[in-house]
């Protein structure tokens, strides 16, 4: 059955991955994002998930292109890193506004559709910095955990209409932003991990493929985590 899929941070790492193994299954794929190009061969939408106009006129363009949306992945994020004492407002809300604030308005503006419709997905993308924490990350750390308490909210309130809401947190992976690790940070964190490598962006993509598959539909409220085991005990 060809679906529906709207990816929100979608053309580069982690999301541009997640996006193309849709499309390889053949779903109509779109992806939205703030910056950059578009990538070849999906359909491309300018979004901003922290203005709400912005959000509602992507969805509703890729409603158009698509068809009603089965399957929403919030991966859009950002982070600001800087120890607490120094850390402006700006900079803490910044984050929260795009990692969970705009995560939240993607999903409400798909639960219109999907409620409607009595079925849908929505898989978030949170981290492993969620469950562990990290110097100098607790505006990144935050967001991320707020997803998991959101999803778990979805997934009860969503549940009578056939929808589920579950969460992927992957820990270091070799895309996006860990491109701004130093090789010292990068060799810390593969230390730790007990699998001894990074995560490939297509580790992450094939969990949220199988969260959204038929053979997931009585999982719901649930965090699978693709960190190596880095998480473990957490």
């Amino acid at each position: 059955m060809t679906r529906s899929v709207l990816v929100t941070g979608g053309n580069r790492g982690i999301g541009l991955a997640i996006a193309r193994k849709f499309a390889a299954q053949g779903d109509r794929v779109a992806v939205a994002h703030r910056s950059g190009d578009g990538p070849d061969g999906l359909l491309s939408l300018s979004c901003d998930v922290t203005d709400s106009d912005s959000v509602t006129a992507a969805f509703a363009r890729a409603a158009e292109a698509h068809g009603p949306l089965d399957v929403l992945v919030a991966n859009a994020g950002t982070s600001e890193d800087g120890l607490l004492i120094g850390m402006k407002d700006a900079s803490f809300q910044r984050v929260l506004d795009t990692n969970l604030t705009g995560a939240f308005r993607a999903a409400r503006q798909a639960a219109l559709g999907m409620t409607r419709r009595r079925q849908g997905r929505l898989v978030f993308i949170s981290s492993v910095a969620a469950h562990r924490g990290y110097p100098g990350q607790a505006n990144y750390a935050a967001s991320k955990a707020g997803l998991v308490g959101m999803a778990r909210a979805l997934a009860r309130e969503l549940a009578p209409f056939g929808i589920t809401a579950n969460v992927v947190a992957p820990g270091l992976v070799d895309a996006g932003l860990t491109e701004s690790l130093t090789p010292q940070q990068r060799r810390r964190i593969t230390q730790d991990v007990p699998l001894g490598r990074l995560a490939s962006a297509d580790d992450v993509a094939a969990a949220v493929l199988w969260l959204s598959s038929p053979e997931a539909a009585y999982v719901t409220g649930v965090t699978v985590a693709v960190d190596g085991g880095l998480g473990i005990g957490h």
